[in-house]
């Protein structure tokens, strides 16, 4: 057997391993959903259910007992409203930083770029202070302020980056029929720049909605909580006596962000490559 033989068996067969090991804990998932807590502990953890008639009552349980429902459809909003926002302030920082001549341009790029070097969590103890001090704890403004603040530095560099690469051609043909820079931006470079919007937006989405610290410091009521706070609380008392019922809540809290990545996985695809040939 050629040394090239023998290399391509054995990649090939440390890339089986992986993708193995890769769902393995996927295999583990939908099996423990589909048994009764008396099926789980009774058996191995990989072992398979005897039937799928457990399933039905774990996601009922695990829905009613961690008031999914709410939880969603508060994380749907801070998601939408909060990546959605963030996305256009980046997009006109963005637009200015790369498109305007002004004074000091890349000392405000450094002030806005900063955001993205700093960890988030030396933001909680002002942010709480700040909060308590202002009325904003346990308020749904609030959590949605703190995520569209964090979410802009981010898509503005990747912004500047893909907006800088736009003819400027484009720009001077604009101005000599008229336009203002707000025109130029909402007519020229906001079509210019799909792909990255929304493969921005689905990131800083799926961000805010599998945060749990700015949620569990921010709010500690069940009426502004968000998924994965809910989440942690049920996990925290039902942990130890139901864990099926604990991975069918972690399942259903993770269906929402693949059904939006699927459905915007082309333009997701599209905007990914726009950026890396920016």
């Amino acid at each position: 057997m050629s040394v090239a033989g023998s290399s391509r068996r054995f990649a090939l067969a440390g890339a089986a391993t992986l993708a193995v090991l890769w769902l393995v804990p996927f295999y583990y998932a939908v099996s423990t959903i589909c048994k009764s807590t008396a099926q789980y502990l009774s058996g191995t953890p990989l072992s398979l259910p005897p039937s799928l008639s457990s399933l039905p009552g774990n996601i009922e349980a695990a829905w009613a007992q961690t008031q999914m429902g709410q939880g969603m459809l508060n994380s749907l909003g801070y998601g939408v409203l909060g990546a959605g926002g963030a996305v256009l302030a980046a997009a006109s920082a963005a637009y200015a930083l790369a498109r305007i001549v002004f004074p000091a341009r890349t000392t405000w790029f450094m002030v806005i770029f900063a955001g993205t070097v700093f960890p988030f969590q030396i933001y909680l103890i002002p942010l709480f202070q700040g909060y308590a001090r202002f009325g904003l704890l346990n308020t749904r403004l609030g959590l949605l302020m703190a995520y569209m603040a964090i979410c802009v530095p981010f898509p503005t560099l990747v912004l500047r980056n893909h907006m800088g690469q736009i003819p400027r051609d484009l720009d001077e043909a604009a101005r000599m029929d008229g336009c203002s820079h707000l025109r130029i931006f909402r007519s020229i470079i906001l079509p210019n720049s799909t792909g990255p919007l929304i493969a921005l937006f689905l990131l800083q989405f799926t961000w805010i909605w599998n945060d749990l610290i700015f949620s569990m410091v921010l709010t500690t009521e069940t009426a502004q909580r968000s998924v994965m706070n809910a989440l942690m609380v049920f996990q925290g008392n039902y942990a130890g006596t139901t864990p099926n019922l604990v991975i069918t809540a972690s399942v259903l809290a993770s269906l929402p962000t693949v059904a939006v990545f699927l459905l915007l996985r082309r333009y997701f695809m599209q905007g990914l490559s726009l950026s890396v040939h920016a």
